[in-house]
């Protein structure tokens, strides 16, 4: 059962972004070859290509719906036709990965979430390459944004950096004031970031029968997301102080009985828990919105966006735009991609429907800092987002981040379950993935070239 729940909440974070990306749903507002940095030009956005006399069809996949940037795009390039092909998230990405392993029937653009899956040479297309020369634009994009989208080997851009979901803990304003805890979003940041004002907090709520989390295991959790499984030297990464404090720390509220251990958006019990009052708070990604919205439209101006507590700092989410090398149609297939990634009327359209840019250019403009949330009590919300992502620590994604996910839950559930001691458990989940991936991680070394 701990298993299953562990699992409903790694599916809430595709399932958010599926909202987020789906194209659907407005906010209440008011409102160079190696890619060097360029520091002397500020922040200036590149010009794009925009080349107006591009022909060219191009078919595109995605679980989003994208008619009114298509249009947009359309009036820069007339000449290109834009064939969008929508197919359900998971679907898309098995048959992505078949496509271009069949060396046929790849799309010209995909939209993925990760491209550790097509990270093998030959299969995508390195946006490095001064056909593409998208390394122009990597003084735009905090590290992490840039990063998460190179191959294994740090060395080819596989996709441009798009969206960015910041992990924010939202929380009812309304009942961490009735409790008396700190209820301004900048004040309770900072008293979230002790651990044993955390606990306070978590103990306050439960003696009134209220929930701080929805998942007893997400600070531990989130943050493993934040390091990732393996470096790009494939050396495991979540045996570590910081995680075993973090386990620590988890087990200890689950004595307080700080999570119902269910998904309070994706399930009717936590559904109810939240139209309730019953969970106040819980960390998820900054798309988090359209859930809110979908589920307790009656909460509006109840809810507000903070740090995540124990200065866990972590990108829940993310997805971006990659060109098979199949593509006949590649310059027609960049002009889509860099326009989709960099456009900045794109983006007001992106905004609308709750997705945080992960382009410094676009998040430094009045109109995006600006943006007043009318759900979270007008709040600034994607100005507090972007705040957030200059912390964010570089990570690489890799082919065998899925097959080490159930070595590291199962034990991890197994620790908190039978309390038993964090260190030793760590040890044992790093000894048995690189025992049982060994195979694996040497055949990806002799790929990569990695001593």
């Amino acid at each position: 059962m701990n298993k299953k729940f562990s699992i409903l909440a790694f599916l809430l974070i595709f399932s958010l972004l599926l909202a987020a990306c789906s194209g659907g749903g407005k906010k209440e507002s008011n409102g160079s070859k190696n890619g060097e940095d360029k520091k002397d030009e500020g922040l200036a956005p590149v010009e794009m290509l925009h080349d107006s006399s591009l022909e060219g069809e191009i078919t595109v996949w995605s679980w989003g719906a994208w008619e009114e940037q298509i249009e947009i795009f359309n009036e820069l390039y007339p000449n290109i036709k834009v064939n969008l092909v929508q197919q359900e998230i998971g679907a898309l990405h098995d048959n992505l990965q078949t496509t271009l392993t069949a060396g046929k029937g790849a799309p010209d653009v995909s939209h993925v979430l990760n491209v550790d899956r097509y990270g093998t040479p030959g299969l995508l297309e390195d946006l490095l390459d001064p056909q593409y020369d998208m390394g122009r634009y990597k003084h735009l994009a905090e590290p992490y944004v840039w990063e998460r989208w190179m191959s294994l080997d740090g060395k080819r851009l596989l996709a441009p950096p798009w969206d960015i979901g910041s992990g924010v803990f939202y929380y009812r304003e309304d009942i961490y004031e009735q409790m008396g805890l700190p209820s301004d979003p900048e004040e309770l940041g900072e008293f979230l970031q002790d651990p044993e004002n955390v606990f306070q907090a978590a103990q306050t709520l439960a003696a009134n029968d209220i929930y701080m989390y929805e998942f007893r295991d997400s600070p531990a959790i989130q943050y493993g997301d934040a390091v990732g499984y393996f470096d790009e030297n494939l050396n495991y990464m979540r045996n570590d102080e910081r995680m075993i404090e973090l386990l620590d720390h988890v087990k200890r509220g689950v004595q307080l009985g700080w999570a119902p251990q269910l998904s309070a958006f994706f399930s009717e019990e936590g559904n109810n828990l939240l139209k309730q009052g019953k969970i106040a708070s819980l960390p998820v990604a900054s798309n988090a919105y359209q859930q809110f919205s979908r589920v307790v439209p009656e909460q509006s101006g109840k809810w507000r966006a903070t740090k995540m507590p124990f200065g866990v700092n972590v990108s829940l989410v993310g997805s971006s735009w990659v060109i098979p090398s199949q593509s006949q149609q590649k310059d027609a297939a960049f002009a889509f991609v860099e326009f989709m990634s960099v456009n900045e009327e794109a983006w007001k359209l992106y905004q609308e429907g709750g997705i945080q840019t992960g382009w410094k250019h676009i998040a430094e403009l009045p109109w995006y800092q600006e943006y007043e949330n009318e759900y979270f009590g007008g709040q600034k919300d994607f100005a507090f987002y972007n705040t957030l992502v200059p912390e964010l620590p570089v990570r690489r994604y890799t082919p065998l981040d899925g097959a080490a996910w159930p070595l590291y839950i199962d034990k991890i559930n197994e620790s908190i379950d039978k309390n038993i001691d964090s260190r030793t458990t760590l040890q044992q989940i790093e000894d048995n993935t690189m025992k049982q991936l060994e195979s694996d991680i040497e055949k990806l070394k002799e790929e990569y070239g990695i001593e």
